[in-house]
């Protein structure tokens, strides 16, 4: 939107804007944001940044806890859901006194993993397109306490919260596991999600379309067009902002968290992604042996592949996230390609036809990732394929176009599984990651820091917590 900081201050001017809010992220893909008055915007706050303390966000410790938030003007789009005029920026986070790039900064990974495939001469931009799944709910109450564990899910689609008669309703109902694109007044949320994507339409994002999905209580996606890695991930970070408060601005809430419902489909995050030189797609060929990909693009499928269950530790960095990834569902449990096949871990898009529009879609992610450190390695683990020449077919990655789960065990037992837990994939990143330290783009720091948190403060204080459903295995024994 803005180029110069002339721009902005023009624009502040003319809009009469009071306010610029400073957003930026956590290791862990968290939105945090400071504001200012518009008086005080300048090209010192610019160079200088805004500050603020890194330990109570988890990048420092207490004694070094000064951080500054750089501001990119780039990034300048008016907050809708400010009563103020607000203009809003993303931001870097930097060292307070030498202004230098802090190595865990989420933004700062992104932009380097983009520069190292500059650098690397294979491309000059990588083109990512996430799906946004989530539910919509009408309420949701969570206890953690020492003497009770609960959460209640109220949704205007389910047919408990209907029979119960916690929300008004006539009688259309829709069924369990059948949400896949049903029209009002079974799908009650359309009016809704056309306002989300008003919003995010608004906010400079191009919207392909929305629907309802397969979870019958209440979920929906979103797609969006493939934009550059760092700039997708902004605007990753602002429809997720936008969707939960526009949810929360009509009176219901959104997750985006992968499994909230038992039974039920989960939320995942399919990244489409291609690679491009001089504006032309490197993952097509028309003479290409499989689906008009080029061996390029071949050896990119090889590097994620190959290095999948490593990924998991950055694509589905939550004990949630392993709930999603289970037999049964349309979520993948497999590391193999194929085209149009949906059980697959990549997926060739069949109707992707035109050469521009040639891509792969990597199904496993889900949105509890830190976005800009998802799309850096899968886009590290891409590069150390093609530089490698990891061949897919050659490392039994297929491509299967069969449907896995019904396959002869011949091919299962030749089929390299995703983790099955979030320990599982921390323990697979611990023996595979030097790929990610290419070109500093992740440091070694950074991939210990991260599985030290994870382990610490999600798996082992899941596994110190008493499970509801374990009342009702073992309380009468």
């Amino acid at each position: 939107m803005f180029k110069k900081l002339e721009d902005v201050i023009k624009f502040i001017k003319e809009n009469d804007v009071k306010m610029i809010d400073i957003k930026f992220t956590d290791m862990f893909g968290k939105l945090y944001h400071i504001t200012i008055p518009s008086k005080n915007f300048s090209l010192k706050t610019i160079k200088e940044g805004i500050g603020y303390d890194g330990s109570s966000i988890g990048f420092k410790e207490v004694e070094s806890g000064d951080m500054c938030a750089l501001p990119d003007i780039t990034t300048g789009r008016i907050d809708p859901f400010w009563d103020t005029p607000t203009l809003s920026f993303m931001c870097n986070s930097v060292e307070a006194d030498t202004k230098q790039m802090y190595h865990k900064d989420p933004r700062t990974v992104a932009q380097k993993a983009e520069r190292y495939l500059i650098n690397s001469g294979i491309a000059d931009e990588a083109f990512f397109g996430p799906e946004f799944e989530f539910y919509i709910f009408d309420r949701v109450s969570i206890e953690n306490e020492p003497c009770s564990t609960s959460f209640r899910i109220v949704c205007e689609e389910s047919i408990s919260a209907r029979e119960k008669g916690e929300v008004p309703t006539p009688g259309h109902k829709m069924v369990h596991k059948q949400g896949y694109h049903q029209s009002p007044p079974l799908d009650a949320l359309y009016n809704l999600r056309s306002k989300i994507v008003e919003e995010i339409e608004k906010f400079g994002i191009s919207v392909h379309y929305h629907h309802h999905e397969v979870g019958a209580p209440g979920q929906s996606e979103i797609e969006i067009s493939l934009r550059p890695l760092c700039e997708v991930a902004d605007a990753t970070m602002a429809i997720k902002y936008i969707v939960r408060n526009m949810a929360e601005k009509l009176g219901k809430t959104a997750t985006f968290m992968p499994k909230p419902l038992f039974m039920e489909a989960g939320n995942g995050m399919h990244v489409h992604q291609f690679l491009s030189k001089n504006g032309k797609n490197l993952f097509y060929d028309e003479k290409g042996d499989y689906a008009n990909l080029s061996k390029l693009a071949l050896y990119y499928i090889g590097g994620i592949l190959k290095h999948g269950r490593a990924l998991t530790a950055f694509t589905n960095p939550s004990t949630n996230s392993f709930k999603r990834l289970v037999p049964g569902y349309e979520a993948p449990v497999n590391l193999f390609f194929s085209l149009a096949n949906r059980s697959a871990a990549i997926r060739i898009p069949k109707y992707a036809i035109d050469p521009q529009d040639k891509r792969i879609e990597y199904r496993p992610p889900d949105f509890t990732c830190n976005i800009y450190y998802c799309l850096a390695a899968l886009l590290m683990a891409g590069i150390d394929g093609i530089e490698n020449k990891i061949d897919p077919g050659k490392e039994n990655f297929g491509p299967y176009d069969i449907d896995i789960f019904n396959a002869p065990d011949k091919i299962k037992k030749k089929i390299t599984p995703l983790p099955t837990s979030l320990e599982e994939s921390l323990a697979a990143l611990e023996k595979d990651h030097e790929f990610l330290l290419r070109g500093d783009v992740f440091t070694r720091d950074l991939i210990e820091s991260w599985k030290e948190i994870k382990l610490e403060g999600e798996v082992r204080a899941m596994k110190n917590r008493p499970h509801p459903y374990e009342f009702q295995l073992y309380y009468g024994v």
